[in-house]
């Protein structure tokens, strides 16, 4: 089974482009409370979206589905819910929870309106993960390792594949019968670990989403022209990988783990001495 792709843009332009090469999920974002703080000095993708573009984006998006992070629960969250409905959005995720309360409570308010999915990302929700599975009520879990290797005090949000934690959780979830995903990969042979290897783990995780990072395609720096001629590209050499995988062998897998934990210690050990340098 192909894997779910998903791609953050609120550009019509470009998400037609994603649409029609077979991305699909759209991706609006309208996560910013306490981003910056959480995240400091990080590079990662803080877009700045509003509820007006779910309401230009809806009419585009006919093939793909159009999916909305929207903040973290707060005193706000019912109000935003009920407009990112009304807008048209097809699947709502909740960030960075913390509590079963703001599970159910987020649950409660969407009432079945349109999908939902949790964004697992905290320490506290991984330690009450048991109880959220139990409860139910939710479509999906996407794992979000940017803001979870930092609640462990990672170095590099790949450490949580290297060192077991997304299997134990994807372990967790699968269980269930929940659909779930995790991260991010960029565009086949680029990314910190080569993104073949990220992907051959979603494989064999049980995964059945992923996000297009931007390393996948950059558009601030291309025309209409060269991003399409990287999503069809890039959508097809992910197809071409995914077409092959049915005929790996356990072994295989294992070796590619192995590889991206002698990757992941490379990288980490790199960033250690550069704080280890910058600190002295």
């Amino acid at each position: 089974m192909a894997l779910k792709l998903m791609y953050i843009t609120n550009n019509v332009d470009v998400a037609q482009i994603a649409q029609s090469n077979g991305v699909d999920r759209i991706w609006i974002d309208l996560e910013e409370l306490d981003k910056e703080v959480r995240q400091p000095g990080l590079d990662t993708v803080k877009s700045h979206h509003t509820i007006e573009d779910i309401q230009v984006m809806r009419p585009y998006i006919n093939k793909s589905e159009l999916l909305v992070r929207i903040n973290h629960w707060n005193n706000n969250s019912k109000e935003e819910i009920n407009r990112v409905i009304a807008a048209g959005a097809d699947i709502i995720m909740l960030p960075y929870w913390k509590t079963i309360d703001e599970v159910k409570s987020f649950l409660d308010e969407v009432n079945g309106r349109c999908k939902t999915i949790l964004l697992l990302e905290t320490k506290e929700g991984v330690e009450l993960l048991d109880e959220v599975l139990r409860q139910g009520g939710f479509d999906e879990i996407h794992i979000g390792l940017n803001d979870l290797h930092l609640a462990y005090k990672k170095d590099f949000m790949f450490e949580l594949l290297a060192n077991g934690t997304v299997e134990l959780l994807c372990n967790k979830i699968s269980r269930y019968n929940i659909p779930y995903g995790f991260g991010g990969i960029a565009k086949m042979g680029a990314g910190k670990i080569p993104a073949e290897k990220i992907l051959l783990e979603h494989y064999r995780l049980g995964s059945s989403m992923v996000i297009l990072s931007r390393t996948f395609c950059n558009t601030l720096d291309m025309d209409l022209e060269r991003i399409s001629k990287e999503f069809e590209e890039g959508v097809k050499a992910i197809r071409r990988l995914e077409s092959k995988i049915d005929r790996m062998t356990e072994t295989e897998f294992e070796s590619n783990m192995n590889d991206i934990k002698l990757c992941v210690g490379d990288i980490v050990r790199e960033i250690k001495g550069v704080k280890k340098s910058d600190n002295e």
